[in-house]
């Protein structure tokens, strides 16, 4: 009993630690384009090539081509919606596996339950609004839904976490093989008011209307100033060293002691801080590392 119990438990922290990994957040710009598009094509063929559910064709108010379009333009339009929503409100650091998950099943449920509400348009039949019918869009969307979920998730998460862990092993050589900072030009830069000599600024972090200034003058210290980050973005954009990480992170790449890559990209070590590097600036951050390394 206490093996069976052990086993059990082993295999709950396994899981719960998976579900928990970092996951890119995929619902904006590019990749949301992407995500709409394949959802279209892969509606379209399964349905349209497989017929994967009973066809009544007497039914049919139009040909079952067009109904197929129109069963495969309905996820890329809830998920728009529903991700327009979600990017007002939802940090996308704090995404992972988990959060994937149960986001995309609620992107399932309401997809059935749209598929429901457009039967009248489609099919010619008393009781398309009944529950019975209900519950069958909703669970064909789920049946489908699933099978891609649990092939594509894990797939795409362990790419990724194996890529960018082994980027970020070749990134720490790197480091551990610089044996004394690369000294910018001595410059003090002046940011309302607050001066600093630039080689012993470590990095800045949004905060609102303010930005968090970090820099090392004997010990590290932090000074509030009532700027944007792309403000001083720009004063410092001459300085190679100098780079954004992240919409509410810029670095000095000297002070980067360690980098640890996960499914979502970086985190670095910088001092006691850990700061992010966003999926599309890590082309950037590598050509750096390498360059000042």
């Amino acid at each position: 009993m206490p093996k069976k119990t052990s086993y059990t438990s082993n295999l709950k922290n396994k899981i719960t630690h998976f579900l928990l990994q970092p996951y890119p957040f995929y619902y904006k710009g590019k990749s949301l384009k992407i995500i709409v598009a394949l959802f279209f094509f892969m509606t379209f063929f399964f349905n349209f090539a497989f017929k994967p559910f009973n066809v009544e064709y007497s039914e049919h108010k139009m040909n079952y081509f067009w109904i197929s379009i129109i069963h495969a333009l309905t996820p890329p339009i809830v998920i728009y919606s529903i991700a327009f929503i979600l990017g007002k409100l939802k940090k996308e650091d704090n995404w992972n596996i988990l959060k994937e998950i149960l986001f995309i099943f609620f992107i399932f449920f309401i997809i059935g339950l749209v598929q429901f509400l457009i039967r009248d348009i489609i099919y010619d039949n008393l009781n398309n609004w009944s529950w019975q019918y209900l519950f069958e869009e909703i669970t064909n969307t789920f049946l489908v839904g699933t099978l891609f979920v649990v092939i594509l998730i894990p797939i795409n998460f362990n790419l990724l976490n194996s890529k960018h862990i082994n980027n970020a092993t070749i990134l720490n050589n790197f480091i551990n093989e610089k044996i004394t900072l690369v000294k910018l030009k001595t410059d003090i830069v002046n940011i309302e008011g607050f001066e600093f000599d630039i080689n012993q600024f470590i990095y800045a972090k949004s905060e609102g209307n303010y930005i968090e200034i970090y820099f090392d003058k004997e010990k590290p210290k932090k000074k509030l100033i009532r700027t944007t980050l792309k403000s001083l973005d720009a004063l410092l954009k001459t300085y190679p060293n100098i780079i954004k990480t992240h919409r509410s992170y810029l670095i000095n790449c000297n002070y980067v002691n360690k980098i640890n890559g996960n499914a979502q990209g970086y985190q670095l070590q910088i001092n006691e801080s850990v700061v992010p590097v966003s999926r599309n600036m890590i082309k950037i951050f590598n050509k750096t590392m390498k360059n000042i390394s």
